[in-house]
């Protein structure tokens, strides 16, 4: 099945602590249904000093799932992705406007 959301798609996130918020898909994780979105569900992991890296807390982006994720249409809201057919080409487009994604 084509993958509705893909790397670089504005998401915004639809549910959990987060919700509202948009950003930037930065990594898709497939075989899990996740994907990593910059700037949200972001948690802090605590890291060792070593000889090249200062160690401390860093804010990392953790992964959350795609049914928690909608992408972001013209118009700045949230809308569903549709498949057809343009031409000879399989093309995504967005559910409320209508316009090619």
């Amino acid at each position: 099945m084509a993958a509705k959301l893909r790397k670089g798609d504005k998401v915004v996130v639809l549910a959990g602590k987060d919700k509202g918020k948009q950003g930037e898909i930065t990594q898709m994780l497939p075989s899990k249904g996740k994907a990593i979105v910059d700037g949200v569900n972001i948690a802090i992991r605590h890291q060792r000093q070593s000889q090249t890296s200062q160690g401390g807390r860093v804010p990392t982006a953790v992964p959350i799932d795609l049914s928690n994720l909608a992408i972001v249409d013209k118009n700045g809201k949230a809308t569903r992705v549709g498949f057809r057919m343009d031409g000879d080409k399989k093309v995504r487009f967005a559910k409320t406007t209508g316009d090619v994604i």
